[in-house]
């Protein structure tokens, strides 16, 4: 019998899609403010007309005020270095978990989830004094050197290694492969839509980073563009909101391109590895 006390609601399905518009709307908004203040000269930033001419001198402007040139070959070799080191060690370390038996393992696994609940930002001194006793201030890798090691991939990964059937690995064991081989031809492989997922995780996470290579670096020659955005936001040069926001758009352009043009395998990839 139906429930009188809760009647469905014929309307229900077009608030929900009404509320999603909204929320999309005002997702949007910012990057809608972005574009239009940036393609416009700086006397339209606060007013909207239709009839306001369109420019590209705010990104000209924008790329003579900082070598920006620079700022994307550091933040590109930053990016690459952090998520190799990460897909190399985590997946060892994954391994290592799933594959062995060791004394003290559930503890260690247990210290490596504690880490997930420790804020990098937290850890901030501490990693500026240990670059500095490494001599490795103001450099790329001592600004990737503390993200080396990602304890949600190692989560990850273990979760999914411990997935993988137990006679694929057997199989292979009777046809002679070595635990590197086996790692290498079964685990990674069928781990292929989880490394993609966390890859776009951690690809967007270092190429946005901000805070701890505003600390460690103090040159061109190691600033990823994050960083180098601070100089249009100096009070002694004013602050032009055209040049900014074609300053922004500069820096967020590899990563809006990249998922304009693969949305769907990006999609794809987090909903096959479970990543709500």
């Amino acid at each position: 019998m139906r429930d009188r006390r809760h009647p469905p609601s014929a309307n229900s399905p077009w608030l929900d899609t009404v509320a999603a518009w909204v929320l999309a709307l005002l997702w949007l908004l910012p990057l809608i403010y972005a574009v239009w203040t940036a393609f416009h000269p700086s006397e339209y930033s606060a007013k909207f007309t239709l009839a306001a001419p369109l420019t590209l001198e705010n990104f000209r402007r924008a790329w003579e005020a900082a070598p920006f040139a620079r700022y994307f070959l550091n933040t590109t070799l930053l990016v690459a270095l952090i998520l190799g080191s990460q897909l190399v060690l985590c997946t060892l370390a994954a391994y290592a978990f799933v594959r062995f038996e060791f004394r003290g393992k559930n503890v260690v696994f247990a210290l490596v989830l504690v880490q997930l609940m420790i804020m990098p930002d937290v850890l901030l001194v501490e990693n500026y004094r240990t670059m500095s006793r490494l001599g490795l201030i103001d450099t790329l890798f001592g600004i990737g050197l503390p993200y080396f090691a990602s304890a949600f991939a190692i989560f990850l990964l273990r979760q999914t290694f411990k997935g993988i059937p137990k006679e694929l690995v057997e199989a292979a064991t009777m046809e002679g492969a070595s635990t590197l081989q086996i790692l290498r031809h079964v685990y990674v492989p069928l781990a292929k839509p989880v490394y993609v997922a966390f890859a776009l995780v951690s690809v967007s996470y270092h190429w946005n980073n901000f805070l701890w290579p505003l600390v460690v670096t103090n040159s061109v020659e190691s600033r990823p563009l994050t960083v180098g955005l601070q100089v249009f936001s100096a009070a002694d040069q004013g602050i032009d909101w055209s040049i900014i926001t074609a300053a922004t758009l500069l820096t967020a352009a590899p990563l809006l391109i990249a998922f304009l043009l693969f949305q769907r395998q990006f999609v794809q990839s987090f909903m096959r590895a479970g990543i709500k």
